[in-house]
C-alpha cells in the first residue's frame, strides 16, 4: 500500500546540531519541554538512533538516562519510548507485561497478533539481547493452555507470506474450520490454531469468506461462540488484523480512551507503533467507526505537553464526513458486504423452565406475597426463570386457583425499579412495548430514543401486535398519539414505521444499486427533499435490502451511509435515521450502545435498562452480552453489578436483572 504513517525523516538532517538542541533544553534549572517534542516527533525513528548516537559522542551521556531524568509523568514514557527502536520498544512492551503480579494479557494479544515475520523476529532478538533470556520461555512459563500455544506459534514468525493462494486448500480450510466449530460438539482448537497461526493474510482473507458461505456466519461469530477467555480474545484480535490492522487499531485507541480513565501506556504504545506505517488509516477507521476523530479524542481525553505530543504523532485532524482515503472505503464496504452475508443465530438468555407447573408457581407466588412482609427472592427466581408464555400461564392460573389478580398483588407488594422491572415481565411483549410507548409519549418531555428504539427495532408482527395492545388499553391508536406528541420529519418518521409496514425477503441487487443512487443524489438537494427521500427508503425497505443499499452507497459515493447522516441531519431525524443504519448493520451491537449508554455516567436510566433487558432476554441477549463485552472491554454481567449498586440498597433489582443477563462473559 506504501507509506501511510504521519512521521517521516526530516529534511537537512543534522544529528550533532540535534544533539546539541536536546542538550541546551535539559541544561540548566527545568527543561525546555517544547524543544524536546518538537524535535522527538518530526524525526524519524532511525533519525533518533543517529540523535542518540552524536548525543553520545558529543557530551559522553546518554541521551535516553537525560530524558528519564528531567521529564516525568506519562510525557516522559511517551518520549523515552520515541526514543526505542520498535523492536526493543516491542521488546520492552512483552517484558512488562508478563513481569510482576499478574500478566497484561491485552499488551500480549495485541503485539503477537499485529506485528509480521519480520517484526516479530527483531522484537525475539531484542528481547534475548535485553533480558538475556529467551521471549518464547518466558512467555510459556506466565500462560497456560490454548492461549500459550497460539502465542508461540505466532512468536515463531513463520505465517505464510508468499502470497500465493491455493484454491483449493481455501475451500479446505473453510471447511476444517466448520468441522472443528460449528460442526461438531466441542471445538477442535488446535485446527483453529493451525489455520489461524500460518497461514498467509491473502489467503485467510479468502477462508473467512467461504468459511461465511459454508457457516452462514462470519468467523468471528464462531469464534465468539465456541471459544473462550483470553483464547478467544487472542483469535479475535488476529482474525481482525488479518482483516484490517488499520481496524484492529481504531477499536484498540478507542477502548483506550472511552469511559472515565485512559489507558495510557495502550495509547502510548499504538501512536508511537503505527506513527511511521499506517496511522492515517487508522484515523480514516476511527473516523468510520465512531462520531469524531481520533484528533479530537485525543485532545479530550489528554492534557497538557502529553497531548501536544499524542497529537504531533497524530498528524492532524480529519473532517468528519469527508470521503474516505481508499483503505477506508475499502474496509467500509466490506463492512457491509459481510453484514449482509452473515446469518446470525440469535440466542437468548430466558428459555422456558422444565417441569413447568403453573399451580405450583401460582401457589409459591402467593405464599411469597401473604402475611407480613415479601419474600422477594421467591418471587424473582420464579418470574426471572420462566419464558413469558409460562408467565401468561401463571397469570390465568393464579385468577383461577385463587381468584386474585396477580399484576395488582404484584404491585402493592413491590415497589420502585424491582416492581417496574417485575411488572414489565409479566407482560407480554405486545402489553409491554404499547407501555413502553405510552410511558416515552406521556408527561412533561417525551422520551424520543425509546420511541426510536422500539419502532426501528421490533418487527411487523410485534408493531401491529403492539399497536392492538395500546389500542386495547389506552383506548386510541398508537398513531394518533404519535401525531400529538411529536412534530414534524421526526413524526413523519415514526408515523411511517408504526404501519409495520416494511418490506420482508432478500435484497434485490438491481434495485439496491438504484436506491443508493437516490440517497447518495439526495445529499445534494434540500434538506426537507433529503430527509424524505432517506425515509422512503430507509423506513421502508428490508435489512436484507438495505444492507445492500448502504454497501453500494459506499461504492457509488466514496463515503459511508453513518457518516452523512451525522453530517447532514440533526436531533431526533438523525438519531431515527442512525438507529436504522445501525439495526441494520447489527442490532445486537445497537443494543449494547444502548445499555453502556443507560448505565455510564452519574445515573442511570432505568427505564431503558429495563426495557432493552426485559424485552431482549428472550430474542436475542446472549449475542448482545457478547457485543458489549467485545466493544466495552467490560462484561454486562459486571457492568450492572456495578452501575445498579447505588439506589438499590436491597439488592432485589439488581440481582433480577443478572438473572435476565444469564451469566458473566
Amino acid at each position: 500500500m506504501g507509506f501511510r504513517g504521519t512521521i517521516t525523516d526530516a529534511a537537512d538532517f543534522d544529528p550533532t546540531a540535534d544533539a546539541e538542541t536536546l542538550f541546551n533544553a535539559m541544561k540548566g534549572f527545568g527543561s525546555d519541554k517544547d524543544a524536546i517534542l518538537d524535535l522527538v516527533t518530526s524525526r524519524s525513528n532511525r533519525q533518533r538512533q543517529e540523535v542518540i548516537a552524536a548525543y553520545k559522542c558529543s557530551f559522553g551521556k546518554d541521551l535516553i538516562e537525560d530524558l528519564k531524568y528531567e521529564l516525568t509523568g506519562k510525557f516522559e514514557r511517551l518520549i523515552v519510548s520515541l526514543m526505542r527502536t520498535p523492536a526493543y520498544h516491542d521488546a520492552k512492551e512483552i517484558h512488562d507485561a508478563i513481569e510482576g503480579v499478574g500478566t497484561s494479557e491485552r499488551c500480549l494479544i495485541e503485539i503477537m497478533a499485529s506485528r509480521n515475520n519480520r517484526q516479530m523476529n527483531e522484537m525475539v532478538a531484542a528481547y534475548k539481547d535485553a533480558y538475556g533470556r529467551d521471549m518464547e520461555e518466558d512467555i510459556i512459563a506466565d500462560t497456560s493452555g490454548h492461549f500459550k500455544k497460539m502465542l508461540v506459534v505466532l512468536l515463531q514468525g513463520t505465517r505464510d507470506e508468499s502470497g500465493v493462494v491455493d484454491a483449493d486448500l481455501v475451500q479446505q480450510d473453510a471447511q476444517d474450520l466448520y468441522a472443528a466449530g460449528e460442526e461438531q460438539w466441542g471445538t477442535d482448537e488446535a485446527k483453529f490454531i493451525m489455520i489461524l497461526g500460518n497461514r498467509s493474510v491473502t489467503h485467510l482473507c479468502m477462508v473467512f469468506d467461504a468459511f461465511e458461505k459454508v457457516a452462514e456466519m462470519s468467523i468471528e461469530d464462531t469464534i465468539k461462540r465456541e471459544l473462550s477467555g483470553d483464547f478467544e480474545r487472542l483469535m479475535l484480535a488476529v482474525v481482525q488484523c488479518i482483516r484490517s490492522v488499520p481496524m484492529f487499531f481504531a477499536k484498540r485507541l478507542y477502548k483506550a480512551m472511552k469511559g472515565l480513565g485512559t489507558a495510557d501506556n495502550t495509547l502510548i504504545r499504538i501512536m508511537i507503533c503505527r506513527s511511521e506505517i499506517d496511522i492515517l488509516d487508522i484515523r480514516e477507521c476511527f473516523r468510520l467507526l465512531y462520531e469524531k476523530s481520533l484528533f479530537n479524542m485525543i485532545t479530550d481525553d489528554t492534557s497538557g505537553d502529553y497531548k501536544r505530543t499524542l497529537l504531533n504523532l497524530c498528524g492532524g485532524d480529519d473532517d468528519i464526513a469527508g470521503e474516505f482515503f481508499p483503505e477506508a472505503a475499502q474496509i467500509a464496504y466490506k463492512m457491509w458486504e459481510m453484514s449482509a452475508m452473515t446469518k446470525v443465530q440469535l440466542r437468548p438468555t430466558v428459555r422456558p423452565a422444565s417441569s413447568f407447573d403453573p399451580a405450583a408457581d401460582a401457589q409459591a407466588l402467593r405464599k411469597a406475597m401473604k402475611g407480613f412482609g415479601t419474600d422477594e427472592d421467591a418471587i424473582i427466581d420464579i418470574v426471572a426463570q420462566r419464558s413469558n408464555a409460562q408467565r401468561q400461564e401463571i397469570r390465568r392460573t393464579f385468577k383461577s386457583l385463587l381468584g386474585r389478580d396477580l399484576m395488582k398483588d404484584l404491585k402493592s407488594e413491590l415497589s420502585k425499579n424491582l416492581e417496574r422491572l417485575i411488572i414489565g415481565l409479566m407482560l407480554t411483549p405486545a402489553e409491554f412495548d404499547a407501555k413502553m410507548m405510552r410511558k416515552a409519549i406521556e408527561g412533561a418531555g417525551t422520551d424520543e430514543h425509546a420511541l426510536i428504539e422500539i419502532l426501528v427495532t421490533r418487527s411487523n408482527e410485534e408493531i401491529l401486535a403492539m399497536n392492538a395492545a395500546y389500542q386495547h388499553a389506552y383506548k386510541k391508536s398508537l398513531e394518533e398519539a404519535i401525531n400529538s406528541d411529536t412534530s414534524g420529519h421526526f413524526c413523519r418518521i415514526l408515523v411511517s414505521l408504526v404501519q409495520g409496514a416494511r418490506e420482508d425477503g432478500p435484497a434485490d441487487e438491481e434495485r439496491a444499486i438504484g436506491d443508493s443512487q437516490e440517497l447518495a443524489d439526495a445529499c445534494n438537494a434540500e434538506s426537507d427533499d433529503m430527509v424524505m427521500k432517506f425515509m422512503s427508503i430507509l423506513c421502508t425497505r428490508s435489512f436484507p435490502h438495505l444492507r445492500k443499499v448502504f454497501q453500494e452507497f459506499v461504492r457509488y459515493s466514496n463515503k459511508d451511509i453513518e457518516q452523512i447522516i451525522k453530517k447532514e441531519m440533526s436531533g431526533d431525524v438523525k438519531n431515527a435515521f442512525y438507529a436504522i443504519v445501525r439495526s441494520v448493520k447489527n442490532q445486537p451491537s445497537y443494543f449494547a450502545d444502548r445499555l453502556y449508554k443507560a448505565m455510564k455516567g452519574l445515573g442511570t436510566d432505568d427505564r431503558a435498562l429495563i426495557r432493552i433487558m426485559v424485552s431482549r432476554s428472550e430474542a436475542d441477549l446472549f449475542n448482545i452480552r457478547k457485543e458489549f463485552k467485545e466493544t466495552h472491554d467490560v462484561s454486562l454481567h459486571e457492568f450492572i453489578k456495578v452501575e445498579t449498586m447505588i439506589g438499590d440498597t436491597s439488592g432485589d433489582y439488581r440481582k433480577t436483572l443478572l438473572l435476565l443477563c444469564g451469566g458473566e462473559d
